[in-house]
This record gives C-alpha cells, structure tokens and sequence, in this order.
C-alpha cells in the first residue's frame, strides 16, 4: 500500500485521469495525498507550441493565476470524493521541481497523465519530459492515459 501519493495535475483530460487512480488508488485516510500544478516555461516546450507535459503551465502572472485555478478544481474533485489533499504550486522546470518535491515528501507513487491521440509530432516534444519523470523521480510513477 502506498502511504504518501503525489498527483500532477494541470487541468488536462490525462491530469483528470491521473486524479480519478488517485481516487481508485487511496484505499483510506491515513494516505497522504498531494497534488501538484507546475507553472515553467521551458524554451523546448515554447518552441513546440506545446504545453509542458504533466501538471505544466507557461510562466507568467496569468499563467500562475490559471495553475491555482486548476489546484482548486482538483483539490476539490479529490476532498469530494474523501480525500484529505495538501496542495502544491511549483514553479521551475518540470522534471526539477516535481523530483524534488517527491524527494523532499517521501512519496511513494506519483501519477502523471498522459493524452492518448496526441499526434507523434507533439509527443515528440514532450517525450523528453517522460523519459526524464522516469530517470529522475526516485518512487513508482503511474501514467493514466486520456482517449
């Protein structure tokens, strides 16, 4: 049984996916929950006019604005459904500040979303971003998938 799980979570079909295994994951109170939105502007992600991968926004004011929007809006999908959830709005590079927070936890599983029936060009961009959750983040990872 996992005891402290983090969710990214940025308002996306695959982010509302992740935060749904949550649901079915945490089997009762004593799982600390935390959810997670990232607000970066990685120049790799810009440059694809793609968004930056799990529980990531732009940078900028509104950006920060929007992200804490998305907090609200899954903190309250996860308390309605049982959950007590700490939230978390991070603010770097993906890969950096959310392995970081997984360390500084102690977490033990984290779930990311994933689009389903992103065209290849964009999965492209964002690979990076998977491949580096996997090197990096010190606990299990599940990836929920969107259609």
């Amino acid at each position: 049984m996992y005891r402290k799980v983090l969710v990214a979570y940025n308002g996306t079909p695959g982010s509302r996916c992740a935060l749904r295994e949550a649901i079915r994951i945490v089997s009762d109170a004593s799982v600390e929950v935390h959810l997670a939105g990232v607000v970066s502007h990685p120049a790799e992600f810009l440059a694809g006019g793609q968004d930056g991968g799990p529980g990531v926004v732009f940078s900028g004011e509104s950006a920060r604005k929007e992200m804490e929007e998305y907090l609200r809006e899954g903190h309250k999908f996860l308390v309605d459904h049982g959950l007590n959830i700490t939230d978390h709005l991070l603010i770097g590079e993906p890969v950096d500040v959310l392995s970081e927070l997984v360390s500084k936890l102690g977490i033990d599983l984290l779930i990311v979303g994933y689009p389903r029936g992103t065209p290849i060009v964009l999965r492209w961009w964002r690979g990076s971003v998977g491949k580096w959750l996997i090197e990096r983040i010190p606990c299990s990872i599940l990836v929920a998938g969107s259609a």
